[in-house]
C-alpha cells in the first residue's frame, strides 16, 4: 500500500444459529458461545478487529435484544472503543451493511469497510490480516472484494465464488468470474470438479462509496429506507438505535444476493486462514479434537463401543452404548439426538418447535440481563423457582407485577431491598415477601455478586408481567 489506509471493521452479530440448537438459541445465539476457547466467537471477532495499524474502531451491528450481551462481552475483554448499532428487526445482511456504510461515510467520505460475521472461527489470524492487505489494492480500484476458502466438500450451506485472472499490481488477488449463493448438492458436486472455485467466507472488503453506489443502483429502496433509519436514529445509553419504522420498510435480502451476484465485477482473495463457520454439529465435529475412536466427548459423558460421534453434555450424565455417527447434545431443558446424515434437517425441526411456541427455542434456563442473570430451577402449577444473580453495583428495575407475588431468600451477598415505601437490607439466610402489585427493587451493595432464590406464585408467571417504573438500562422505552 502506498499510503496507510485505515479500515473500519463492521461486525455482524445478528445471526440466530438455529443449526446449533439446543446450545444456540434465539436470545443467546452461537456468537456469544465458547467453542474450545476462553473467548466467545464475538469476543474473538472483536480481538481480531483490534489491530490498530490496520483498523479503526469497529462498528457492531446486532439485534436490539442482544445489546446488553454484546456490551458486556466487549467490556469483559477490555474493548471500549466500539459503536453498537441496534437493529429493531432482522432484515438480513444487505440492510445491516447499508446502515453501517451510511454511518461510516458520514464520518469519512473515503472510508473502507471490512464486513465480517461474528459467528465464525478464524484460527490463523496473521494470514487473515495478510489477505486483507492483499485485497486493499483491488478495493481502492472500486472492486468489491471477497475472501475465498478452499472447499473440502460439496457443502450446500455456503456460497461459492470462482476466481479468474490475477489482478495487475496485486498480491494473491484475482478477478471474480462467478458468484453462486448456496447451490443444491448436485451443483455443489459439479463445482468441486472444476478449478478455481472457493467457498465464500462471508467476509467482504470495499470502499464505502462503491458499495453505496451499487446499492442505489440495484436496490434503491434499501438505500432509501436505511438512510432514513440512520437519519432518524437515536442515542440510547451506549447504543445507536436506528429508526424502527423506516428500517422495517427496507427489503430483506442478503449482501450476497443483493450485490455480489449482481455487480459482475469483483475480486477474490484466496486465503487459508483456518476458517470455519461453526454452522452445524457436523462442522463442529470435524474441527474438534477427537479420541482414538473418532469421538468428540464434552462434559459428563461415558461411552462404550461408540465411534465417530459428537456427544456434549455439560449439565447431566449421558451414557451411550453401541452407536456410530451420531450427535447427542444435552442441556438442562433439552436433548438433541441425530444421526450425522440427518443433521441437515435440524432447521426444519427447529421451525416446528417454533411454530408450536416452545420456549426452549427462545432461551436457556439461564437468561442474561444487563444487571446479571436468572435461571429457572423448577416450574409447577402456579409457581416457579429461580436463581437470581446480580452483578456488583447493579440493580434491577423499580417494578411491580400484576399477577404474581414473590418470595426472596438471599443465599450470598448483601441486597438493598425496596418494598413499597420502605427500604432495608437483606443478608445471607434472610428473606422477604413481595405481594402482588407491590413496587419493589433489588440492588447489590456488597463486594461480591448477589445470589437470591426467588419463588414466584400466581396464575400467570410470564416475563411480560413486569411494569417498570424506573430502569437504569433504557428498557422502559421499548
Amino acid at each position: 500500500m502506498k499510503k496507510r489506509i485505515k479500515i473500519t471493521p463492521v461486525l455482524l452479530s445478528g445471526g440466530s444459529g438455529v443449526r446449533l440448537w439446543p446450545i444456540s438459541r434465539k436470545n443467546y445465539p452461537k456468537q456469544f458461545l465458547f467453542f474450545g476457547s476462553k473467548k466467545s466467537l464475538l469476543q474473538e471477532s472483536l480481538n481480531r478487529s483490534g489491530k490498530r495499524s490496520l483498523f479503526s474502531d469497529p462498528l457492531v451491528v446486532c439485534n436490539q435484544d442482544h445489546r446488553f450481551v454484546v456490551a458486556e462481552q466487549s467490556k469483559n475483554i477490555g474493548i471500549k472503543n466500539r459503536k453498537i448499532i441496534l437493529e429493531p428487526v432482522g432484515r438480513n445482511t444487505a440492510p445491516a451493511v447499508a446502515v453501517a456504510s451510511i454511518i461510516a461515510q458520514s464520518q469519512s467520505k473515503n472510508s473502507y469497510l471490512l464486513v465480517t460475521p461474528t459467528d465464525h472461527k478464524i484460527e490463523k489470524t496473521e494470514r487473515f490480516y495478510t489477505a486483507i492487505k492483499n485485497g486493499v489494492n483491488a478495493a481502492s480500484k472500486g472492486l468489491m472484494v471477497t475472501f475465498g476458502v478452499m472447499p473440502s466438500s460439496p457443502n450446500t450451506g455456503y456460497g461459492y465464488i470462482k476466481a479468474g485472472k490475477k489482478i495487475e499490481n496485486s498480491s494473491n488477488c484475482f478477478s471474480g468470474i462467478k458468484f453462486i449463493e448456496k447451490p443444491n448438492e448436485k451443483a455443489a458436486k459439479k463445482i468441486l470438479k472444476e478449478k478455481n472455485w472457493y467457498w465464500n467466507s462471508g467476509i467482504f472488503l470495499f470502499k464505502t462509496e462503491v458499495f453505496l453506489n451499487h446499492l442505489k443502483r440495484l436496490h434503491p429502496k434499501i438505500y432509501k429506507y436505511c438512510e432514513l433509519a440512520v437519519n432518524k436514529s437515536s442515542k440510547d445509553l451506549d447504543f445507536l438505535r436506528v429508526h424502527e419504522q423506516s428500517f422495517k420498510k427496507s427489503p430483506a435480502i442478503s449482501l450476497d444476493h443483493a450485490i455480489m451476484e449482481q455487480v459482475g465485477n469483483f475480486a477474490v482473495v484466496p486465503v487459508n486462514m483456518g476458517w470455519n463457520d461453526v454452522g452445524s454439529w457436523d462442522a463442529l465435529w470435524e474441527t474438534s479434537k477427537k479420541d482414538r475412536n473418532g469421538n468428540v466427548q464434552i462434559g459428563d459423558v461415558y461411552t462404550s463401543n461408540v465411534k465417530n460421534s459428537y456427544i456434549n453434555s455439560k449439565e447431566k450424565l449421558v451414557a451411550a452404548v453401541g452407536l456410530e455417527n451420531i450427535f447427542v447434545v444435552a442441556t438442562k431443558d433439552s436433548v438433541l439426538v441425530s444421526s450425522k446424515d440427518q443433521a441437515a434437517h435440524l432447521k426444519s425441526l427447529v421451525n416446528k418447535l417454533t411454530s408450536d411456541k416452545r420456549t426452549e427455542i427462545e432461551s436457556h434456563t439461564k437468561v442474561y440481563r444487563p444487571w446479571g442473570s436468572y435461571e429457572t430451577l423448577c416450574v409447577g402449577d402456579n409457581f416457579q423457582a429461580k436463581h437470581i444473580i446480580v452483578n456488583r453495583n447493579s440493580q434491577l428495575s423499580l417494578q411491580k407485577h400484576n399477577k404474581r407475588s414473590e418470595h426472596w431468600v438471599v443465599t450470598k451477598g448483601v441486597a438493598r431491598i425496596t418494598k413499597g415505601k420502605t427500604t432495608f437490607l437483606l443478608r445471607k439466610n434472610t428473606s422477604t415477601f413481595i405481594p402482588i402489585k407491590t413496587i419493589h427493587r433489588i440492588k447489590n451493595i456488597g463486594k461480591t455478586r448477589l445470589h437470591i432464590i426467588e419463588i414466584q406464585c400466581g396464575k400467570y408467571l410470564g416475563e411480560d408481567d413486569i411494569v417498570r417504573i424506573r430502569d437504569d438500562y433504557g428498557r422502559m422505552k421499548l
